[in-house]
This record gives structure tokens, C-alpha cells and sequence, in this order.
């Protein structure tokens, strides 16, 4: 099946914007650039960027702290119905916590081919041998969160 199971839509792209904003905040904080946003119903839940260097948390990537916060905001731990929109390809880690949850669906900009987790590695999210599967749409701005992580590693060599 390939990473893009859902054509983008113009409200993707939107939201996807927002989300490089985050991105753009954890770059300045010295973070690697990703950026989250969980929407529900057409609403803006939790907004997150990554945090692990300053918060010494290696669970502190953007999807964690955004899924942590619409938690919280909700008073419960599953979220259906709602999508997570992340400048990058989840980690497997990030994409078990999407799993658990029961995130509706998955809209990533650009593709992780080390460890992306919604099909480019593996297939997490979409797993048959797993309780719960997520819609999954990349690409959404991928050439906006590509550049800003390659800015981000060329910096830094």
C-alpha cells in the first residue's frame, strides 16, 4: 500500500502550515524541527514541537507532548475521531502512541527513511496485527519540512 493511503486536502495544508510554525519554535530552541498539532472536529486541540534535549525526555517528541496535551485537555486518553498533523514521518514510538489513543488519522509532511513508523520502515499505524489502524496522508508540505530539517542537520555539521 504505499505511504499515502488519503489524497491532502486545502484544510491539510492549513494545519500543516501551523505545524511547521512549531517546527520552526523547536529549531529556535535548538530542537530538532518537528512540529504537531491534534485537531478534532475541526478544532485545534494541542499544539507541541519537539522537546527532548531541553526537558532530558527522550519520550518528548512533538506527537507525545501534542497527544499528552489533548489528553489532558479532554479528559481522556483516547482520542477518536481526531488527527495528528506532524511535519515528520512518526517514529515507531510516536505511531504506537497514535495507535493507543485511537487516533482517527495520520497527515505527516515529509517521509522518515530511518524510522518512520507510517510506512516508509515500517507500517505501524497501519499493522493488521494491531487493534486499532490509522488513515495515513504524507507529503502534505513535504518540500517546506524537508528543507527545514536539512537546513537544521546542514547547520550542525
Amino acid at each position: 500500500m504505499g505511504v499515502t493511503e488519503h489524497a491532502a486536502t486545502d484544510t491539510d495544508a492549513v494545519y500543516m502550515a501551523q505545524a511547521l510554525a512549531l517546527a520552526r519554535e523547536a529549531e529556535a530552541a535548538g530542537e530538532v524541527p518537528v512540529g504537531a498539532l491534534l485537531v478534532l472536529n475541526g478544532v485545534v486541540i494541542a499544539r507541541a514541537r519537539n522537546a527532548p534535549i531541553a526537558s532530558n525526555d527522550p519520550t518528548a517528541h512533538a506527537e507525545i507532548q501534542a497527544l499528552r496535551a489533548a489528553g489532558t485537555a479532554l479528559g481522556n486518553y483516547r482520542l477518536p475521531g481526531s488527527v495528528v498533523y506532524v511535519t515528520l514521518e512518526p517514529c515507531p514510538m510516536c505511531a504506537g502512541a497514535m495507535v493507543h489513543a485511537r487516533v482517527e488519522r495520520l497527515v505527516f509532511g515529509v517521509a522518515d527513511p530511518r524510522s518512520g513508523a507510517a510506512g516508509s520502515v515500517i507500517d505501524l499505524v497501519r499493522s493488521p496485527d494491531l487493534n486499532h489502524r490509522l488513515a495515513v496522508t504524507g507529503g502534505v508540505l513535504e518540500a517546506e519540512c524537508r528543507d527545514l530539517l536539512q537546513q537544521f542537520f546542514r547547520d550542525r555539521r
